[in-house]
C-alpha cells in the first residue's frame, strides 16, 4: 500500500490510461493515515470484545446451557431492536459523537462488570445485566462505526479500506477467544473485563484525536437539502425528540426500500447471511458430532473458513476493486463469491473425510469473504450522506433477522433428518442467490 503508482480506481481510468492496465503501475495510495489509525483503535476494541464474549458464555455455561443461551439472546434481542434507532441517532448527532459516547458507556461498564464480579463471583442476573447493556450499546454504536470508512476515505478506497477492516475484524475473531480462554485461565472473568476496559480507554483516546469532519445531520437535514425534508420526516426538538427519531429511522427504511440498487443489495445480504452464516457455526459441529469426527475436526473446519475469509480480505485490501483493463464489479464479484462459497458448502455436505470438510470451509470462507467485500462497498458507496448509519443499521437488521430465522429451522431439519441435507439446501440457496444476483441488472451493473 505504497504510493509508488498513480490511483486507478476504476475501468474508465483504465481505458483513460493505459499504463493504468500494467500491474507495475497498479500500486495505489495509502489508506489515510486517520482512517489506518481508527481502523487500529477499532480491531484492538473488537479483540477486547471477543475476549469479552468468550469469558461471559464461559460464566453462563456454569449455570447451563439455557442459561448461556438466554444471555446470547439478550445481545441479539437488544441489539435488533434498537439499531434502526441507533442508526438514526449517530445520522443525527453524528457518528464520532455516538462512537465515543459509546466507548465511554462500555469504558465505564467493563470496569464495574470487573469489580462486581470480583466481589460477587458471576452470578446469572450480572451476566444478564452485562449482555443487556453490551446489546444496548451495540445497537447506536454498530451504525455510527460501519458509516466511519465514507468520513474518512475517498470513494475511490472504500473497497480497499472496507477489505482491510474485514481483515482485521477476522484476525481479532479468530484471536478473540484463545485471548479470552487464557486471560479466563489466568483471572477469570474481572481480568477479562479489565482487559477490555483498556482496549476501550485506548480506542476513546484515538477517535478524540481523530481529524475527521463529522457534522450533525439534523441541521443539513433541516435546511431543505435532506431527504427527510421531502418525506416529512423533520427532525423535531424538546418532546417531540423521540417521535422523531422514530420518523427519521422509517425514513433510512422508505429511502433504502425505495433506492433499486440498495434494495437488491440488502435483500442480498439478508439471503447470504441466512443461508451461509449457520453453516460453519451451527451445521459444521453438527455434521463432525454426527460423523463421528470429534470436536478438533469441527475447529479446523471453523479455523479454515475463518482462514478463508482472511485471505479473501487480504487480498482485496491489496488489490481493491481488481486489477487489469477490466476490473470486477461490485455486483459482478458478490455473485462470484456467492457461487465459490456454495461450491465449499456443497462439500461440506458431501465431505466423506474431515480433510474433504476443511477444503470446504476454507473455499466457503474465500467464497463469503469475497461476497462481504464487494457488497459492502457497493451498499456503504449508495447510501446518502444523511442517511449513512441508517443504511448501515438496516444492514445490520436484515442480516440478523435473517440469520435467526434460518438458524431455527435448519437447526430442527438437523434434528430430524440429519446435518448433511441442510448443509446440501445452503449451498443450493447460496448458488441461487449468485445466479440471481448475475441476473439482476442493477446489481449486475454496479
Amino acid at each position: 500500500m505504497t504510493t509508488t503508482g498513480s490511483l486507478a480506481p476504476g475501468a474508465d481510468a483504465d481505458a483513460a490510461d493505459p499504463d493504468a492496465a500494467d500491474p507495475a503501475a497498479a500500486a495505489r495510495p495509502a489508506l489515510p493515515a486517520p482512517y489506518l489509525r481508527w481502523l487500529a483503535g477499532a480491531q484492538l476494541g473488537a479483540l477486547g470484545d471477543a475476549a469479552l464474549a468468550f469469558a461471559l458464555g464461559w460464566a453462563a455455561a456454569a449455570h447451563g446451557g439455557a442459561a448461556a443461551g438466554l444471555v446470547l439472546t439478550v445481545i441479539t434481542v437488544a441489539r435488533t431492536v434498537l439499531v434502526l434507532v441507533g442508526g438514526a441517532v449517530a445520522d443525527r448527532l453524528g457518528a464520532r459523537r455516538v462512537m465515543l459516547a459509546g466507548d465511554a458507556v462500555m469504558l465505564a461498564a467493563t470496569l464495574a462488570l470487573a469489580a462486581a464480579a470480583g466481589v460477587l463471583g458471576t452470578p446469572l442476573r450480572l451476566l444478564l445485566l452485562a449482555a443487556l447493556v453490551i446489546g444496548v450499546v451495540d445497537a447506536f454504536y454498530l451504525p455510527a462505526s460501519g458509516s466511519m470508512p465514507r468520513l474518512l476515505v475517498d470513494a475511490g478506497q472504500l473497497p480497499r479500506a472496507l477489505a482491510l477492516r474485514q481483515a482485521g475484524g477476522q484476525l481479532a475473531a479468530l484471536l478473540g477467544a484463545p485471548l479470552g480462554g487464557a486471560l479466563v485461565a489466568a483471572g477469570g472473568l474481572p481480568a477479562t473485563a479489565l482487559v477490555d476496559a483498556a482496549s476501550f480507554a485506548v480506542l476513546l483516546l484515538v477517535l478524540l484525536l481523530l481529524p475527521v469532519s463529522d457534522p450533525r445531520r439534523a441541521p443539513a437535514a433541516r435546511s431543505g437539502g435532506d431527504a427527510d425534508a421531502g418525506t416529512g420526516t423533520g427532525t423535531g426538538t424538546g418532546t417531540d425528540r423521540p417521535a422523531g427519531l422514530l420518523r427519521e429511522a422509517a425514513a433510512g427504511v422508505r429511502l433504502a426500500t425505495g433506492d433499486r440498487l440498495l434494495r437488491a443489495a440488502l435483500l442480498l445480504a439478508g439471503a447470504a447471511a441466512g443461508a451461509v452464516l449457520p453453516v460453519v457455526a451451527l451445521l459444521g459441529p453438527l455434521l463432525a458430532r454426527s460423523a463421528g469426527w470429534g470436536a478438533g475436526a469441527a475447529g479446523l473446519v471453523a479455523g479454515a473458513q475463518g482462514a478463508g475469509v482472511l485471505a479473501a480480505a487480504v487480498l482485496l485490501a491489496r488489490r481493491g476493486t481488481g486489477a487489469g483493463r477490466r476490473p470486477l464489479g461490485a455486483g459482478t464479484g458478490a455473485a462470484a463469491g456467492l457461487c465459490a462459497a456454495a461450491a465449499g458448502i456443497a462439500l461440506l455436505a458431501a465431505a466423506p473425510v474431515p480433510a474433504a470438510a476443511v477444503l470446504g470451509g476454507l473455499l466457503t470462507g474465500a467464497g463469503s469473504g469475497l461476497f462481504a467485500g464487494r457488497l459492502g462497498p457497493l451498499v456503504l458507496g449508495a447510501a446518502p450522506d444523511t442517511h449513512l448509519s441508517r443504511v448501515q443499521a438496516l444492514l445490520t437488521l436484515v442480516q440478523s433477522a435473517a440469520l435467526v430465522l434460518s438458524t431455527g429451522a435448519l437447526g430442527l431439519l438437523a434434528d430430524t433428518a440429519g446435518p448433511r441435507l441442510p448443509i446440501a439446501l445452503c449451498a443450493l440457496a447460496t448458488g441461487a442467490a449468485g445466479v440471481l444476483t448475475l441476473a439482476s441488472p442493477v446489481l449486475r451493473r454496479a
